[in-house]
């Protein structure tokens, strides 16, 4: 069973910084892609970052130049380091691992962490 588990969140000033993390293994085909989503009260789930088996990362706009997305292959995480955090970025950040479907590739079963809170004060 895959199942994300999520690490890193926090509460910080304006300004600051925080580095997400992400672990999941599990995937019998291996990772396709792990992507970053965030929620904040009362307000729809929103893509934040991902990036693929092969590196290719995407960013929302919103946080674009502000977090960077890696992963170690061989610990199978991925992290997000976020910088110059704004009080608008205050949300639960979720991590999706999305596995291969087959050896040919593919896009297979997603499977969902719990979430880290990231708070941030002006």
């Amino acid at each position: 069973q895959v199942k994300p588990v999520e690490s890193g969140g926090g509460s910080v000033q304006a300004g600051g910084s925080l580095r997400l993390s992400c672990a999941a293994s599990g995937c019998s085909y291996g990772t396709g892609a792990m992507t970053w989503y965030r929620q904040a009260p009362v307000k729809e789930r929103q893509f934040v970052s991902s990036i693929d088996r092969d590196g290719r990362t995407s960013y929302a706009d919103s946080v674009k130049g502000r977090f960077t997305i890696s992963q170690d292959d061989v610990q199978n995480t991925v992290y997000l380091q976020m910088n110059n955090l704004k009080p608008e970025d205050t949300a639960m950040y979720y991590c999706k691992t999305t596995c291969r479907r087959s050896w040919f590739g593919g896009a297979g079963a997603d499977y969902w962490g719990q979430g880290t809170q990231v708070t941030i004060s002006s």
